[in-house]
């Protein structure tokens, strides 16, 4: 008997114990619909949702810039190579890697001697003011009359020699921008714009050789140096910019929530037009001022009551009677016609 008392006794417990949760939980869920944390109850029983905070922008129209990247090199405007003028053995170098010559110094000297017959040495010098930039030869290797000894340019005026794949050389103008970034220096960008463009394609490579000169003198760039060069190319404008991120795909049409002064939205089907990085032209759909959500819309439907997180204002638009207000003449006038 005790054994069944004791049961009795729990069994009491326990349900005393679950009657109080359940109590607790009702109470919390009539808390959050006073706080408009859970839908409340509409006529006819059925659930009014809550607004669904979303982000937006106002659609403005921007310009988007297409643009091509691709390698290059940092090399001289202006660099020559210079040959000796007789074959022999190079007895002496008088210069190294970057340093500075004038027209006429002498770089080495070559002696074309041979067993039985000795000659005087022979100097190679410099045609042109400037630095050396590579310098292929050690002391005591045998040159002949095409061999390069060295190669001067003139260090202070750099440029980007890059090369353009063949789909792209229809969008090639001369005086397109550019940004250079160096492997070196990978945060900061180089200005340049493009002053030559190859007149033939590489059929090796399918692609055109462009030169681009840097807007002022940068002091990090230095020539040889590899470069990561973005080129913009096409500019794209007149209508609003949306990133893609916002757009519903329903049975392959295009759809953006719209903002209405009322707090509500619209499902606006749209078309799109350009794309780069991301963002594409609004070409009909929506105009300049309105507003977009952008975060927030895969719950959002037609009249969908929103709440928008972001503070953009959404312009009111007249009623008919407020348009005809401002189209009516002055009092005056009216008197003076009668």
């Amino acid at each position: 008997m005790a054994n069944k008392k004791t049961i009795t006794t729990w069994v009491i417990i326990i349900l005393v114990i679950a009657i109080t949760a359940i109590g607790i939980v009702v109470v919390n869920k009539s808390k959050d619909n006073k706080k408009g944390g859970m839908p409340m109850m509409g006529g006819g029983g059925r659930y009014v949702p809550s607004a669904t905070s979303v982000r937006t922008v106002v659609a403005e129209n921007s310009v988007l810039h297409d643009y091509v990247v691709t390698n290059g090199e940092i090399e001289t405007q202006k660099s020559i190579e210079v040959f000796p003028s007789i074959g022999g053995k190079v007895v002496e170098m008088k210069v190294s890697l970057g340093s500075p010559v004038k027209a006429g110094d002498v770089i080495a000297y070559i002696d074309p001697s041979e067993p039985g017959s000795y000659y005087a040495k022979s100097p190679v010098t410099a045609p042109i003011d400037g630095s050396i930039i590579t310098s292929p030869v050690k002391t005591g290797q045998k040159v002949s009359m095409s061999s390069v000894i060295t190669k001067i340019g003139d260090i202070e005026n750099l440029q980007v020699v890059a090369k353009i794949p063949e789909r792209y050389i229809a969008d090639l103008r001369i005086g397109q921008k550019a940004e250079v970034v160096l492997k070196a220096y990978p945060n900061d960008v180089f200005y340049a714009n493009v002053v030559r463009i190859s007149p033939v394609v590489d059929p090796a490579s399918r692609t055109k050789e462009i030169i681009l000169n840097f807007d002022k003198k940068y002091d990090k760039v230095n020539a040889g140096m590899f470069a990561k060069v973005k080129l913009f190319t096409l500019d794209y404008d007149g209508y609003p910019v949306i990133e893609q991120d916002a757009f519903v795909n329903n049975n392959d049409d295009l759809f953006l929530y719209v903002v209405k002064p009322d707090s509500t939205v619209e499902k606006r089907q749209v078309v799109r037009g350009q794309n780069v990085d991301g963002y594409y032209q609004v070409i009909e759909g929506v105009k300049p001022g309105e507003v977009v959500v952008v975060e927030g819309m895969l719950t959002l439907f037609e009249g969908a009551e929103v709440k928008d997180i972001s503070g953009n204002v959404v312009p009111k638009v007249k009623d008919d009677a407020e348009k005809s207000k401002g189209n009516l003449p002055p009092k005056d006038a009216k008197q003076e016609k009668k």
